[in-house]
């Protein structure tokens, strides 16, 4: 363990799993810093200890701490976000459905049969009596099936 000129011990020997906690990580975090020699590490025995600053530690946990409530309070600012999208979304939903509803009691106006002798041919040309209109044709399905 490396010593300071006045006795302080600066460097902590920690495990991989001590580093993690103390660091406030995870495991495959710290060996990922390990890779990319992000952290001092030293090898014994074929083990790997993580050299940290003796400060490295306490202020790992309080950045945990620190970004956890930042963070908490973002999800929340978010939360409300979406929660009034989602009203929103919900308001005009039923206006969209009280609109259709609206538009479904007209429709069996609009497919009213017209009555015999208001078709657009000589309506209103002035040209005197018009002949005597042919019979509509029978729509398909009663071709088919009868009736």
């Amino acid at each position: 363990m490396d010593q300071g000129g006045t006795g302080r011990q600066t460097k902590q020997r920690l495990t991989v799993a001590q580093a993690a906690e103390a660091l406030g990580l995870t495991v495959d975090a710290v060996r990922s810093r390990i890779k990319r020699g992000t952290i001092k590490v030293e090898h014994e025995g074929g083990r790997v200890y993580v050299l940290l600053d003796a400060d490295q530690a306490t202020t790992g946990r309080a950045q945990q701490t620190d970004q956890g409530g930042d963070l908490t309070g973002e999800l929340r600012d978010r939360l409300r976000y979406v929660e009034g999208q989602l009203q929103a979304e919900r308001q005009a939903h039923a206006e969209a459905r009280r609109i259709i509803a609206g538009l479904v009691e007209r429709i069996p106006a609009l497919e009213a049969p017209e009555s015999p002798g208001t078709g657009e041919e000589g309506e209103g040309s002035g040209e005197g009596p018009t002949a005597p209109q042919a019979a509509p044709p029978r729509p398909w399905w009663r071709r088919m099936f009868g009736g």
